[in-house]
C-alpha cells in the first residue's frame, strides 16, 4: 500500500496533522509523519523527529535551535525538510506528501515540495493559498488548497477542508500509482519556447517534430513559462530543447516585466540535453501600460502591442550585451548544441518596414553572439525572417541531428 508523507510543524499544528493522518489511514494508505517544527515539543509523535530534520539542514543546527530565532529556525528546517523528503522520495519510501500550515509551515513545507519531481503528488493546505502563491509553488506542480480559517483546531469548517485535502492527496497518489503501472507509450519529449511574434515558426517546427515521432511541449516565453521550461529540462524528462524564443533575457537585462531570471538558458547545460538556440524576440522588452515604462527610457522606440502591453526596442548596445550573455550560457552546454540566426528578422515587428526594424541593433546582437561562442559550436545564419517555414525546418533538422549525435 502506498505511503503518504505528512510533513508539518507538529509543535503548533500537531492535532491538525494527526487528523489528516487518521483520514489518510482510513482510506487504506500508510503514513510517515515528519516533524518540521522547532520551537516547542511536538503534540503529535513523529516517525522522523525535528532534530533529524534540523541536523539535515546545517552542521551547527544545535546552535541555531538554541538561539530560538524564528526566522533562522524556519530557514534551517526548510533546508532540512528538503533533504529529508527528497531522500525519501528517491528511495521510494513515500508516494505522496501533504502538509497544513500558516506562514512558517507553508514556507518550510513548500520548500521541501519544490525539491520533488514534477508529477509527484504534493498538496499544501495553507492560510496563504488565497493570495500570491508564486513564491511557494515556484515552477512545480504543488497543489495549494486554501485553509479558509486558520489551521487552529478541528471544527465544523476545518474538518471539511482537511477531509477534502486527505481525499485529494489519496486520489493523486492513486492516479500516480496507476500511471506507473501502465505500459509506457509516451513519445520522446521536446520542449520549445514561443512568443506571439514567433508562433508561426514554433507551430511549423512542432508539426515537423511530431511527424518525426516526438511529443512537443510549448512554453510561452513570459517569465513564468521560461522558468517552468527550465525546471522540466532539469527533471530529466526532456530529450531535446528547441529554444527559439530567448526574449526573456531582454527583460532580465532591461528590467522588463517578463524576465525568467538570470538562470534562464542554464538547465540544458546542467542536464546535458541537446539543444538548438535562436535569438527570437530579443528585439523587444515588455512593459505594461505606457505609464509603467521607467522614466529612464524616455525617447526610446516603443510599440503598443495592446492596451496592457508596451514593447520597447532594444538598442545596439543592449543587443551587444544580450549576444554576449547568450554566448556565455551556451558555452556551458555539454551535449550537442547549435545556434541558428534568422538574419532578416528576429520577430514579426523587426522585419523590414516594421516598427522595430533596426539592422544595426540586429548586427550587434549577431556579432556578439557569434564572437562569444566556443569555436566548435555550430552557427547557421539563414537569410530569412524567423517565421519563415525554411527557418523552422532548419531548426528541426539541427535539433534532430543534435539528438542523433547525443545517441538519442
Amino acid at each position: 500500500m502506498p505511503t503518504i508523507a505528512i510533513l508539518g510543524t507538529f509543535d503548533t499544528k500537531g492535532a491538525e496533522h494527526g487528523f489528516i493522518a487518521d483520514q489518510i489511514r482510513a482510506r487504506g494508505f500508510e503514513t510517515l509523519l515528519i516533524n518540521a517544527g522547532s520551537l516547542a515539543e511536538p503534540t503529535l509523535r513523529p516517525d522522523i523527529p525535528s532534530h533529524e530534520v534540523a541536523a539535515a539542514g546545517a552542521e551547527d543546527w544545535q546552535a541555531v535551535l538554541a538561539r530560538q530565532d524564528r526566522g533562522e529556525c524556519v530557514t534551517l528546517m526548510e533546508r532540512g525538510a528538503e533533504k529529508i523528503l527528497a531522500g525519501l522520495v528517491a528511495a521510494g519510501r513515500v508516494q505522496g506528501v501533504i502538509s497544513l500550515g500558516g506562514g512558517g509551515g507553508t514556507a518550510i513545507c513548500t520548500a521541501a515540495m519544490r525539491a520533488l519531481p514534477i508529477g509527484f503528488p504534493k498538496l499544501m493546505v495553507s492560510t496563504l493559498a488565497c493570495g500570491n502563491t508564486a513564491p511557494y509553488v515556484g515552477t512545480k506542480d504543488i497543489v495549494m488548497m486554501p485553509a479558509i480559517a486558520d489551521v487552529a483546531g478541528i471544527n465544523r469548517l476545518t474538518r471539511v477542508i482537511f477531509e477534502n485535502a486527505a481525499g485529494a492527496i489519496c486520489g493523486m497518489v492513486q492516479a500516480a500509482e496507476a500511471r506507473r503501472a501502465a505500459p509506457a507509450e509516451d513519445k520522446p519529449l521536446i520542449v520549445a519556447s514561443m512568443f506571439g511574434n514567433t508562433t508561426a515558426c514554433v507551430t511549423e517546427a512542432r508539426r515537423l517534430l511530431e511527424e518525426a515521432g516526438y511529443e512537443v511541449l510549448v512554453f510561452a516565453a513570459t517569465g513564468a513559462g521560461g522558468r517552468a521550461m527550465e525546471a522540466l529540462i532539469e527533471s530529466g524528462l526532456v530529450a531535446g530543447v528547441l529554444d527559439i524564443t530567448t526574449t526573456e533575457w531582454a527583460d532580465e537585462l532591461c528590467g522588463g516585466v517578463l524576465s525568467a531570471g538570470p538562470q534562464r538558458l542554464e538547465a540544458a547545460a546542467r542536464a546535458g540535453v541537446p539543444a538548438v538556440i535562436a535569438p527570437g524576440c530579443l528585439d523587444m522588452v515588455n512593459f505594461g501600460e505606457p505609464s509603467t515604462v521607467p522614466a529612464r527610457y524616455a525617447g526610446r522606440t516603443f510599440y503598443q502591442h495592446n492596451a496592457q502591453v508596451t514593447l520597447m526596442r532594444t538598442t545596439p548596445e543592449e543587443c551587444t550585451r544580450l549576444g554576449a550573455i547568450l554566448a556565455d550560457k551556451i558555452n556551458h552546454y555539454t551535449a550537442p548544441v547549435s545556434v541558428l540566426i534568422p538574419t532578416q528578422a528576429i520577430s514579426v515587428i523587426s522585419a523590414e518596414g516594421k516598427p522595430f526594424h533596426d539592422p544595426a541593433a540586429d548586427a550587434a546582437l549577431f556579432s556578439a553572439l557569434k564572437q562569444g561562442l566556443r569555436p566548435e559550436i555550430q552557427v547557421q545564419e539563414l537569410p530569412v525572417e524567423i517565421n519563415d517555414p525554411a527557418f523552422a525546418r532548419a531548426c528541426v533538422e539541427a535539433l534532430l541531428a543534435a539528438m542523433r549525435a547525443a545517441g538519442g
